[in-house]
């Protein structure tokens, strides 16, 4: 089997899918991954043909702009639809020279499912955030100015749809390129129990669980409680992690924070609490009582994995999407802010109250009895040979 898979140029979206196209190159298939080429050796590692997505006018390279598709709806869909058009020649001569079986793409990877649109091939939808429909994306937060700024784009947005018409792309709407419906194949990376309004969804959607990945490096405990602080790779919060420092140090806790490039501006660090610039995730959250995180979907899901209960810094709406049913679910607590008694105070809270970590232990058992990558990959070949 042929299988023609797309993403965008980012690490949440990415990871999660490389251990299921190692188990389907491991099964015998063939992956083409269009990708870009800070990608490429994961993607070569688990086994599938990189094929590079670089230098075609693509504005999702620019740094600030995958920030931005985060934040700013109206500002994603364009940033996509002229993405798609970029690079329609070399997708559509590749896709005419490989007649892959089936195409898998990211949720958000438009041109993927575009492509299987206009030359008829079976598609599946590869979600590495919550599932959304009318029902579940109730958990986005987006407020009127967001409303407003998506009708004022929306003619910027119509004429793109005019292009991809022009192109052959079988399109009448925005909601064509964006939806997915109850009709969709789709593989979502959690359990249906993590996922908001999953009873809404159709047995089209297999809630797979997250993807974790095996430990590479051993972290030590040095104390009784642990805790954990991640605002994900491209946060540049120094405020915030000053006040963690200032909060936790001194403290009876073992306290682990991965910083990124902000490693370097803190020098007088208290005896308790290390600093690295990058940890073995998993190895740390093996090791953790609290977890306080910026909320992306991968971190969470770790952090749930390991029954670490969490302390919700969200950033975005997506990220709050995932505070929200986190909090729901009686796994997490929101931070009301970054001064150093919110923080010090929902700490305690987290590991002092028992609930907290029973709830994230009934989210990590229901990731553990989700289908995993078994699953996924039987339901791929399965769309794949047409059933």
């Amino acid at each position: 089997m042929r299988i023609a898979w797309f993403c965008i140029p980012a690490h949440g979206h990415t990871n999660p899918t490389l251990g299921l196209v190692k188990a389907l190159t491991q099964a015998g298939h063939e992956i083409y991954y269009f990708s870009f080429e800070m990608f490429r050796e994961k993607i070569e590692n688990a086994g599938a043909t990189f094929i590079s997505c670089d230098g075609y006018d693509f504005e999702m390279e620019d740094k600030e702009n995958a920030d931005r598709v985060g934040k700013d709806q109206a500002f994603a869909v364009e940033i996509l639809v002229s993405s798609t058009i970029a690079l329609d020649g070399m997708v559509t001569e590749k896709i005419t020279e490989l007649k892959p079986d089936v195409i898998v793409s990211d949720s958000v990877a438009y041109w993927g499912k575009l492509a299987a649109l206009k030359h008829g091939i079976p598609y599946i939808s590869s979600t590495t955030t919550f599932a959304f429909n009318r029902f579940s994306s109730k958990y986005m937060k987006h407020g009127i100015g967001e409303t407003l700024k998506m009708l004022f784009s929306m003619p910027r947005v119509n004429k793109q749809i005019k292009r991809l018409q022009e192109l052959g792309y079988p399109v009448k709407g925005l909601l064509d390129i964006v939806q997915n419906d109850n009709e969709t194949n789709t593989i979502v990376y959690t359990s249906k129990y993590f996922q908001p309004c999953s009873d809404s969804f159709s047995e089209r959607y297999h809630f797979v669980g997250p993807s974790i990945r095996p430990m590479t490096e051993k972290m030590e405990k040095t104390a009784d409680k642990t805790v954990y602080v991640s605002l994900g790779t491209v946060n540049r919060n120094r405020e915030f992690y000053r006040n963690c420092i200032e909060t936790l140090g001194n403290t009876e806790y073992q306290v682990i924070i991965s910083m990124g490039a902000n490693k370097d501006q803190f020098d007088r660090v208290p005896d308790n609490i290390r600093i690295y610039e990058s940890v073995d995730q998993m190895a740390v959250l093996s090791i953790s009582d609290a977890f306080i995180t910026h909320c992306g979907m991968n971190s969470a899901s770790e952090g749930l994995y390991f029954g670490v209960p969490l302390v919700l810094c969200p950033q975005t709406p997506e990220q709050d999407a995932v505070a929200k049913r986190s909090e729901e679910l009686g796994a997490g607590l929101r931070l009301p802010s970054l001064r150093d008694e919110d923080i010090m105070e929902a700490v305690t809270r987290v590991l002092e109250d028992k609930s907290f970590k029973a709830a994230a232990d009934k989210v990590s058992d229901s990731f553990k009895k989700s289908g995993g990558i078994n699953e996924a990959l039987t339901f791929i070949e399965a769309v794949a040979g047409g059933h």
